[in-house]
């Protein structure tokens, strides 16, 4: 695929301009891209006679066609852009050509949409259009263009754009962290470099790819470094990323994964709205948008309270009134317990009072976004492809969530919950598996909590998880994936309500008698895997996951069902026995263990440096 001519940062001149002016394309158009997502009612909704090239990036016109921006790509969110970067003189940017019926659509929450620019328009190239909102409405507002073809005609690409100066220039750095998948960093790296290549922020911004498993073969340069790095996981890697964003004097760092699954365009959209922030505390966090399901929202940031609970879960990106809902909501301030996902995560270096926590992965982005005083903020079409949390999940990932939920509470202070309501979440664990017969997970549970109650220094010394890993691994019998060689028929446990209060009250059954004929073997499909009202009055469990390539079985077992539940009900009171003291030893070791003394000595960086010389 080729990548769409940008507007850029020059002068622009329109018939309906009275004088020239230096246009700063804050918000670049986002097309349709293979690998990334395809998904058209995402990035433009059209009718009649148009169509869009996926190979050339550009929408083709017959007379009568009609493209429109009111979509989660294309928005824009005038509202959040007025509320963090000021008032700004707005313009609307078109490359191509053809003679069209250009309506500019001003969109506010609880009102009726108005037009604020209707006009016949021909483009030959480079065409600017001022735009004038209605600034007493203009609170939640959001703006998009309708484009109808009057002749055959092409739209190359486009951008809202303003006239005003910006606060400051960035230096943004990508911090990409990765272990051993050397063909997706360098598909990665070789899609920044043309970016990079072609864009006007290309003295403004660089990569910095931390390789954990000191395996890769791409060369430095065209804004591209490679630092080799021992493997303290997720944490080591992206606090090794951050402090050399400090060695090279980026003002910003951008968190990402090392299949950088975005959108190029992403990036300049995350580079001007830093360059515009008022509030220098000002982050950007990306959307998660799921692999499976590239029309769905997995989450849009998410919030910390006894559990994770994501955002806009489950959004579907092709209906206009959910995107615009979400826009509107997203417009207001961040709750102070929002954080952001370490997929794209762009933030100002000289925020950072602690550094990231050395939980290897799982739980260190969450920590990173609470302690320290962002003001995190998202974008529309700013988004990273995953694949979802669902089919990851695996007792090793279970370790990581509830021992990274435990040591939060412990160790922030804003998150400080007495030992009662700390049960509520330690209860949700445990309900989620014991429900569906995930033993081996309830036992890597018990483990994370033995190891939460051995304290900082545990964490300090186990930062690698070699032994763990290999402990985790030992204890995953039953919940293995394993591959299917034929198919079964999904079923899940659907009874009446009667039935359920009954299953809840007996957790599934355990507490029981054995042997029930009315218990029934289930099936179950990826989407419905921690949906534990799917398995009421199951003695056997099958698992697919999302492909439905790889399952496996889980049983009743009475006696796991009991050691577990015992083992778990023993580690909460070793925790109400001293909670005060874990209090005390957690808060104090957080703090050293962010520190970038702790870290400078953990990556062995004084002696790196002194080996240079």
């Amino acid at each position: 695929m080729t990548t769409p001519t940008a507007i850029s940062q020059e002068q622009i001149e329109g018939p309906d301009m009275t004088e020239s002016s230096t246009a700063y394309p804050v918000q670049p158009g986002i097309w349709l891209q293979a690998g990334i997502s395809t998904e058209q009612e995402a990035h433009f909704h059209v009718y009649g006679p148009v169509g869009i090239s996926l190979s050339r990036g550009v929408a083709e016109f017959a007379p009568g066609g009609l493209l429109s921006t009111s979509t989660y790509y294309n928005v824009f969110n005038y509202g959040k852009w007025k509320r963090i970067c000021g008032d700004l003189p707005l313009e609307l940017q078109l490359k191509g050509r053809g003679r069209y019926q250009l309506n500019v659509f001003q969109a506010d929450r609880h009102k009726s949409w108005h037009k604020i620019v209707s006009e016949v328009v021909t483009i030959d190239g480079l065409y600017s259009h001022p735009v004038a909102v209605d600034e007493s409405t203009s609170d939640e507002s959001l703006l998009f263009f309708d484009l109808m073809a009057l002749q055959d005609g092409e739209l190359e690409d486009f951008a809202w754009a303003t006239t005003a100066k910006p606060v400051r220039t960035p230096e943004l750095m990508l911090s990409v962290t990765t272990f051993r998948r050397e063909a997706e960093v360098e598909s990665t790296v070789s899609r920044f470099r043309e970016f990079r290549a072609g864009s006007e922020l290309k003295d403004h911004i660089s990569m910095t790819v931390v390789d954990n498993g000191n395996s890769l073969k791409v060369e430095d340069g065209d804004g591209v470094e490679i630092i080799a790095n021992e493997n303290l996981g997720g944490a080591g890697g992206f606090t090794r990323g951050l402090l050399r964003a400090r060695e090279i004097g980026a003002t910003h760092c951008l968190f990402m994964d090392d299949d950088a699954s975005i959108q190029m365009e992403a990036l300049s959209r995350t580079w001007w709205l830093l360059a515009f922030a008022k509030d220098p505390r000002t982050a950007v966090a990306g959307s998660m948008i799921n692999a499976s399901h590239r029309w769905q929202i997995w989450e849009n940031g998410a919030e910390f309270e006894l559990g994770c609970k994501p955002r806009y879960h489950g959004l579907d990106l092709r209906s206009r009134d959910a995107v615009f809902n979400m826009e509107y909501e997203t417009t207001a301030p961040a709750p102070d317990d929002l954080y952001a996902g370490w997929w794209f995560f762009a933030f100002p270096v000289d925020q950072v009072e602690h550094l990231p926590f050395p939980f290897f992965v799982r739980g260190d982005d969450v920590s990173f976004s609470l302690v320290n005083d962002f003001d995190i903020v998202s974008l529309p079409g700013v988004a990273s492809v995953q694949e979802n949390f669902t089919d990851k999940a695996s007792p090793t990932t279970w370790y990581l969530d509830f021992r990274s939920h435990l040591v939060h509470h412990l160790s922030l202070p804003e998150k400080r919950r007495s030992w009662a309501e700390l049960q509520q979440m330690v209860a949700s664990f445990y309900m989620r598996n014991v429900m569906r017969f995930h033993y081996d997970t309830l036992a890597a549970i018990n483990l994370a909590f033995e190891d939460v109650l051995r304290g900082p220094k545990f964490f300090d010394k186990h930062a690698d998880m070699s032994r763990r890993r290999d402990d985790l691994k030992a204890l995953t019998k039953d919940e293995a994936w394993k591959p299917v060689q034929e198919r079964p028929d999904e079923l899940h446990g659907e009874k009446p309500r009667y039935s359920r209060a009954l299953m809840l009250a007996t957790l599934n059954g355990h507490l029981l008698p054995l042997g029930k004929e009315a218990d029934a073997n289930l099936t179950l499909s990826s989407p419905f895997r921690d949906d534990y009202r799917k398995v009421y009055g199951a003695k056997e469990i099958t698992y697919l996951n999302g492909d439905q390539s790889s399952a496996y079985v889980v049983r009743r077992n009475q006696k796991k069902f009991w050691r577990e539940s015992l083992r778990l009900a023993r580690n909460t009171m070793r925790l109400r026995s001293a909670y005060e003291e874990n209090i005390r030893l957690w808060r104090d070791g957080y703090d050293q263990l962010t520190s970038d003394s702790y870290w400078t000595d953990k990556l062995n960086l004084a002696e790196r440096e002194s080996t240079k010389h």
